[in-house]
């Protein structure tokens, strides 16, 4: 039970006293204490409060130290941190000029699509013509695609259409180059998030969830099995030199 305890200095004809009454150290009665009985417990509460302090104040100063470690390892890791970011600022900005502004003759020429890639309208392509057992998963060949700054080419018009096609490199191990349209929901959907407008350019009309497309020369594109392998064509934007 929490102690509590009231104290009252009184003066009346019988002379001046403390007067104390509830429960905690002098608690548990009514009645009168004398004042030095009062000014020694005082005493004591001061020397405890003061004990209690100079503990706190020991902690205070180990947690400030301890704070003042854990800032300078911080700033030693965003140091270093920008650092390592900065070299690989540099080395990225280096191989951008070494891929689009190949050095020939000690002279860089700039082009729009970096080494191994086609360039066709305002985009560069890379095709992965893979064969068994290298080839990939709809998904796993969208990795390697994402890995190279890119993604599984999204066709828009029939000048598109048509390159892809051509460059979908057919052989007798090669059925197919997955492209970045598969079925979701019952329609098909481009990675961009758009649908895909002309139905006339698929084989397969009714889109079945678990179903992704690939391209081949000289044929129609087809609807297969997303967890299948196949090769596949990555696409990312040209740039403008």
């Amino acid at each position: 039970m929490e102690e509590a305890y009231w104290l009252k200095w009184k003066t009346n004809a019988g002379g001046s006293y403390w007067e104390s009454w509830g429960s905690g150290p002098f608690g548990g009665y009514y009645g009168e204490l004398e004042g030095d009985d009062v000014e020694s417990s005082s005493k004591d509460s001061d020397e405890e409060e003061l004990k209690h302090l100079k503990a706190n104040q020991t902690f205070l100063l180990w947690e400030m130290c301890n704070l003042t470690n854990i800032n300078k390892n911080l700033t030693e890791q965003i140091e270093t941190m920008k650092k390592t970011w900065n070299e690989q600022n540099v080395s990225r900005a280096q191989w951008s000029i070494d891929e689009y502004c190949r050095k020939e003759n000690n002279k860089r020429q700039c082009v729009s699509c970096q080494k191994g890639w086609l360039q066709s309208q305002s985009s560069c392509y890379s095709v992965n013509n893979a064969e068994p057992p290298r080839q990939r998963t709809w998904e796993e060949a969208r990795e390697d695609c994402r890995g190279k700054s890119s993604d599984l080419t999204v066709v828009g018009n029939e000048a598109e259409k048509t390159f892809v096609k051509d460059k979908s490199w057919a052989n007798d191990r090669i059925k197919g180059y997955w492209i970045g349209l598969r079925a979701e929901e019952g329609k098909w959907k481009w990675i961009d998030g758009s649908d895909l407008t002309n139905q006339a350019w698929i084989q397969q009309p009714a889109a079945t969830d678990g179903q992704c497309v690939t391209s081949l020369q000289n044929q129609e594109w087809k609807s297969v099995r997303c967890n299948e392998t196949n090769a596949w064509i990555c696409e990312k934007k040209a740039l403008s030199v």
